[in-house]
């Protein structure tokens, strides 16, 4: 009787971050937890989670992810002075934090539209992420982050694009600027939370960086399964990005 309690207690443990949420190889993820997450997360529209989950599914299916709980999606179609930051615990199906992020300083004004891989651009970098570990620099208390897609956003590493906090994420720049303050790539955030944030997501969650460009949307090995697989019928890719927008 104890072996049959510690092989499923053991099946239980193991079993919880299949239910968190991100989704497995090639597997929709649910509508139930889509609406429920939107739900508590003012201006994150649902196809937005709904590539991200398929992602950072997709991603932890290949082990490249290792914490399922936790999912962070940033959307920079976003103004810089709207909170686009959201981070979910997707065991508890709860919203976490909903945060100002700032771009890359040559990737636009208030809102964002050219994204780089290279380095020396100052710009930011879309797509799939992972958080490694975290470390006192030059910015603080700040967080490494890899890119797990080849051409977009695998040079994160080599150029220092971190989460870290930054004084010119705040509401008193948006007042005085009408946007926030701009990074040289790295998503900066409030400092008041920066290490709350971090901590959160720290040692292996999968971080989302969206916007609708079609580059990337259709050549990710993360997201074009998703994207095509939510397509409506007849749909193109790009009709698709384009409502999106």
């Amino acid at each position: 009787m104890k072996r049959l309690l510690l092989i499923a207690a053991l099946s239980f443990a193991f079993a919880v971050p299949q239910l968190a949420g991100a989704t497995a190889e090639g597997a929709a993820p649910s509508e139930t937890t889509v609406a429920k997450l939107v739900g508590q997360a003012p201006g994150l529209r649902p196809e937005v989670l709904r590539l991200a989950l398929g992602a950072a599914g997709r991603a932890a299916a290949r082990g490249l992810v290792v914490r399922r709980d936790v999912l962070t999606v940033i959307d920079y179609s976003l103004p810089s002075s709207e909170p686009r930051l959201f981070v979910f615990d997707l065991t508890s199906q709860r919203l976490l934090f909903r945060e100002l992020v700032a771009h890359g300083k040559n990737s636009g004004g208030d809102r964002s539209n050219h994204f780089s891989n290279e380095p020396g651009s100052l710009e930011t970098s879309l797509g799939l992420f992972v958080t490694a570990e975290t470390y006192i620099g030059n910015n603080g208390y700040s967080l490494r982050l890899r890119g797990l897609e080849e051409g977009i956003n695998d040079m994160a590493w080599d150029r220092a694009i971190v989460m870290h906090g930054a004084s010119y994420v705040s509401g008193e720049a948006i007042r005085a600027l009408g946007r926030l303050g701009r990074s040289w790539g790295c998503p900066a955030l409030r400092p008041e939370v920066a290490r709350k944030v971090i901590d959160t997501v720290r040692g292996g969650s999968a971080i989302f960086a969206y916007y609708p460009e079609t580059a990337w949307l259709a050549a990710s090995h993360f997201v074009s399964p998703a994207l095509h697989a939510a397509a409506p019928a007849g749909a193109t890719v790009s009709h698709t990005l384009a409502s999106a927008e």
